[in-house]
């Protein structure tokens, strides 16, 4: 049992004017069948039952205060996502988490990264309208209805977004989206996470070595990869959208004894950089980019296509991100290691 791919390479038998015999032509992969082709690692995160224990909350005009044993963390009933969390004795957040729409233009988004800006996809904020919890035997729920919005738009989007915190610490969100039809496709849809810089160590199961999108993958393959920051930056000339990785079943950040999971039955793309989308944005050298001190954690449903307007058409329909109904969910793991 387990998600299988069998990986069939291909080698050049023998020489020809220009390559030597065994040189690599490239490969295929099979997806295998079994009986539960669940990732095997991540059903187990999954699927991990919460400890014998007490989360308390204490409810405050804005703040929802969430503590457990090992853990403290702050929800803002105003923004409808956690602004602190500290695990054994570690702060786990430099900054408030972000529901997450834009990424930086590509060479490719020449044209769409007008439309995105005139409606400020580059400009969105949560906010929350309810937010109310319950506390059980294994944690405590907290259910919050917001919308994804900029100061002067009509709502992008309503979620309906559920979070629960068990006894280990581990923070479960599902968020239900409905997008507006008269707003144009997402540059991305996700949750965006600035961790301590030392948790630049990555381990990840999805499609790799190299960076892979919905509709720019074919190079890569699925596997168990380890990398850093650094490695998974693509440094091009002129600063812009990269490094993600496609299909994946957890990602892992590691570092100064600390480790942060995201897993999800439901396959999402993550990005780990030290620079911002709104650095990769607004600077137009790659040797302008400014460290920002951080590891940016972007997990994402989805991204919009790469696409080829720098030299073809737009992208095509089955990879454009207009969705106007989906579901997000995704499983975060504090751990001392």
């Amino acid at each position: 049992k387990g998600k299988c791919f069998l990986k069939l390479s291909y080698f050049l038998k023998t020489d020809s004017t220009l390559l030597p015999a065994g040189f690599n032509l490239g490969f295929d992969e099979v997806a295998l069948a079994n009986t539960d082709g669940r990732n095997q690692t991540a059903a187990k995160l999954l699927d991990a039952s919460a400890a014998n224990g007490r989360v308390d909350v204490d409810d405050g005009v804005r703040y929802l205060n969430v503590s457990g044993e090992d853990f403290s963390y702050r929800y803002d009933k105003f923004t409808g996502v956690f602004t602190n969390m500290e695990f054994k004795g570690q702060a786990l957040l430099d900054k408030p988490m972000e529901i997450n729409t834009w990424r930086a233009p590509t060479d490719n988004d020449r044209n769409i990264k007008n439309i995105w800006m005139g409606v400020s996809y580059n400009r969105t904020h949560s906010r929350a309208y309810s937010t109310t919890f319950e506390q059980t035997a294994s944690g405590v729920t907290i259910r919050s209805h917001l919308s994804v919005c900029a100061i002067i738009f009509q709502r992008m989007m309503d979620i309906e977004a559920v979070w629960t915190v068990d006894t280990k610490g581990a923070v479960t969100v599902e968020m239900d989206v409905r997008k507006n039809p008269e707003f144009p496709v997402l540059p991305r849809f996700g949750l965006r996470l600035f961790l301590p810089r030392a948790m630049e160590n990555v381990t990840y199961y999805g499609i790799g070595p190299d960076e892979s999108y919905i509709d720019k993958r074919r190079a890569g393959y699925h596997s168990l990869f380890e990398t850093n920051l650094d490695e998974l930056h693509e440094d091009y000339i002129r600063p812009q959208e990269n490094g993600s990785h496609y299909d994946c079943d957890f990602a892992a950040l590691t570092g100064n004894g600390y480790k942060l999971t995201a897993v999800s039955a439901i396959p999402f793309s993550f990005n780990a950089s030290r620079y911002t989308q709104e650095e990769l944005t607004a600077k137009a050298h790659n040797y302008e980019l400014e460290d920002c001190g951080s590891a940016v954690l972007c997990l994402d449903y989805a991204l919009n296509g790469i696409g080829s307007n720098s030299c073809g058409p737009q992208v095509m329909d089955k990879y454009a991100f207009n969705d106007e109904a989906f579901r997000f969910a995704v499983k975060l793991i504090p751990e001392k290691i």
